[in-house]
């Protein structure tokens, strides 16, 4: 063996040696009764705290799903605010057991960082959010202009191809959070703000006039958004994977927070499934028969979560757009437990 492939092979055990083992997640998080999960600092609609300290969000009632499923109990969760920068660090070093942070699913992070995506709970893309005042209606006449970053994202590099790609210039300003981001721009450091069109809707809401801002119409990237956990523990990863397709499946068959009770006495024989009433969708993943019965009366179906987060409910009023149901014309499609 020559000396190149030896010190290799030295690195590659080393950091073995420093990951975190991931093969009894499951038994950890019952022993300390409580589920690490990892949120954004503050993102409206997806995970920051209310007046009275308590956090809400998409991206929180995922938290409190995989709870549920676990324990039957949506509050058993400690929530562990991460910034860009720190939340893979966090995560493959175990401080958390699930991120569910606005994380866009890429190859990179997929395969080299050690980590496994569990799907997709927001379909998004790349926006541009400018002052009225600057007097442009595309993204392609800020040639020149300053921008507003948060480190540590996919926004950078897509912001850095872009203006390649259309032969233009610009001078990044970056910030660690979403919300130093924001007051960047209100202080008037930047011409515009980039991120994800949800996240620039959130953004809006802290302007002092939200009238004096735009959202332009360009999107510039795919950013499928969803929860991630470590590589290396299947079982883990099954559940809260599963999670995620309970809640479409949930809203698929009209299930939701306020029917569920009643809907154990369906003859529907998907229905019956996904509640544990038939089947064994629970043991087969080591929990509990009620695991999705516990997700749905404690969280909702998805369409509900959407709603009252980020959707015609919430101040951000979305529009779930590719975020709808399959069978309504959107990406969400939850595969079958069967």
């Amino acid at each position: 063996m020559n000396f190149l492939k030896t010190a290799s092979l030295s690195v590659a055990a080393l950091a073995l040696a420093t990951t975190v083992s991931t093969a009894d997640t499951l038994d950890s998080i019952k022993k300390k009764g409580s589920i690490s999960c990892g949120v954004s600092t503050g993102i409206a609609g997806f995970s920051a705290t209310d007046s009275s300290g308590q956090w809400k969000g998409i991206d929180v009632d995922f938290c409190k799903a995989v709870a549920s499923a676990v324990f039957g109990d949506s509050s058993k969760v400690k929530y562990v605010p991460l910034t860009a920068k720190e939340r893979f660090t966090a995560l493959q070093s175990g401080e958390i057991d699930l991120l569910s942070r606005s994380t866009t699913w890429t190859a990179t992070r997929d395969t080299s960082l050690g980590l496994n995506f569990a799907g997709v709970n927001y379909y998004d893309g790349q926006g541009f959010l400018i002052s009225k005042n600057l007097g442009v209606n595309s993204a392609k006449e800020l040639d020149g202009a300053t921008f507003c970053i948060q480190a540590g994202t996919t926004t950078e590099l897509n912001l850095t191809d872009w203006f390649k790609a259309n032969k233009m210039e610009y001078k990044p300003v970056t910030f660690d959070t979403s919300g130093q981001t924001i007051e960047g721009f209100k202080a008037g450091r930047c011409d515009a703000v980039t991120s994800d069109a949800s996240q620039l809707y959130g953004l809006v809401l802290k302007v002092k006039d939200p009238n004096s801002v735009k959202v332009l119409p360009e999107i510039i990237s795919k950013e499928p958004l969803g929860p991630v956990v470590r590589q290396g523990d299947d079982k883990w990863f099954n559940i809260v994977k599963w999670s995620h397709i309970a809640m479409l499946n949930a809203e698929e068959l009209g299930i939701n927070q306020a029917n569920v009770d009643s809907m154990l006495k369906s003859k529907n024989p998907n229905v019956k499934r996904l509640l544990g009433v038939s089947g064994k969708a629970g043991e087969n993943l080591g929990l509990d028969s009620k695991w999705a019965y516990s997700i749905i009366k404690n969280v909702g179906n998805y369409g509900e979560s959407f709603a009252r987060n980020v959707g015609k409910d919430s101040p951000l009023k979305i529009d779930r757009g590719l975020n709808k149901l399959w069978t309504q014309g959107g990406l969400q499609y939850g595969a079958p437990i069967r």
